[in-house]
């Protein structure tokens, strides 16, 4: 019985559901009101209010999530009012339902479906950003390899060289040396720096090699002194982008480790290939 009510707490929320002309979905709260058993919109607006406080308690934007939308509706004999009502994304009707009454029983209910479909959409999101930074890390490699072939061919040779050479744009985009930047990101002194970056640090570095590895070419420069302040240059002046844009690459916070994040990805991988396995067996 409670399985059938959940299934049709759940059908009443979807099926009130709205989107746009970009895929994005979004709730009325007045429609909002019935599958949460509220008649009266002044209890539910007290309701939503309390919903706002606790999304600015979780440190989201208000604005984000609750979009205020009146509407027209007809009263008869040809007159209309307008109406309070609120556009709501899906972890705003998670807010509201969660500040309900949890004693009747469908509430509650809808409380747990939202729970559930939440941290569904957070593990989304994660794995969406997830990939992104992996992407962004196997380009800046491809790059890497190329300006270091770039480079050896006028005149860096040693690989210490160039390792010397990567520390001069780093200092210069982070206004810190390697070694403190990685203190500050309590990052292991064997491990890479970007393997931590965030995609704007990423994409910011293969920016750099690239603009750095053209104009080396078109400007034909050689030697140690030239190869690294031209690359140095185009460090400040992405650092200054930056900075423009109220992003300051030394505040940006550690990532999870990406290495951590590939290994993650083999291990399902692996899980899949073995279900497959499994079902192909037994048939």
């Amino acid at each position: 019985m409670e399985q059938d009510l959940t299934k049709i707490v759940q059908k009443r929320f979807e099926d009130i559901k709205n989107q746009d002309e970009t895929w994005f979905e979004f709730w009325s709260a007045r429609d909002l009101m019935k599958p949460l058993w509220y008649k009266e919109w002044r209890k539910f607006s007290n309701v939503i209010e309390k919903a706002k406080i606790s999304c600015q308690n979780n440190n989201r934007n208000i604005e984000d999530h609750f979009v205020p939308k009146d509407k027209m509706v007809n009263l008869g004999s040809w007159s209309q009012r307008n109406i309070e009502d609120f556009f709501l994304t899906r972890y705003a009707c998670y807010l509201v339902a969660l500040n309900g009454n949890s004693r009747i029983e469908e509430i509650a209910l809808i409380q747990e479906y939202f729970a559930t479909q939440t941290r569904k959409q957070e593990v989304q999101e994660q794995r969406i950003e997830d990939e992104k930074r992996l992407e962004a890390r196997k380009k800046l490699k491809e790059n890497e390899r190329k300006i270091e072939e770039t480079v050896y061919q006028r005149w860096i040779i040693q690989p210490v060289e160039f390792a010397t050479f990567k520390n001069k744009w780093i200092e210069a985009l982070y206004n810190l040396s390697v070694k403190s930047l990685k203190q500050k990101r309590w990052i292991q002194k064997n491990r890479a720096l970007a393997d931590f970056d965030t995609e704007v640090e990423l994409r910011a570095k293969d920016f750099i090699y690239a603009i750095t590895d053209h104009n080396i070419k078109q400007k034909n420069l050689n030697w140690k002194t030239s190869l690294e302040n031209e690359l140095v240059d185009n460090s400040k002046a992405t650092r200054k982008t930056l900075i423009d844009r109220d992003i300051i690459p030394e505040n940006l916070e550690k990532q999870e480790d990406l290495k951590l994040i590939e290994k993650r990805r083999e291990k399902e991988k692996l899980l899949k290939n073995k279900e497959v396995k499994t079902l192909n067996t037994s048939d």
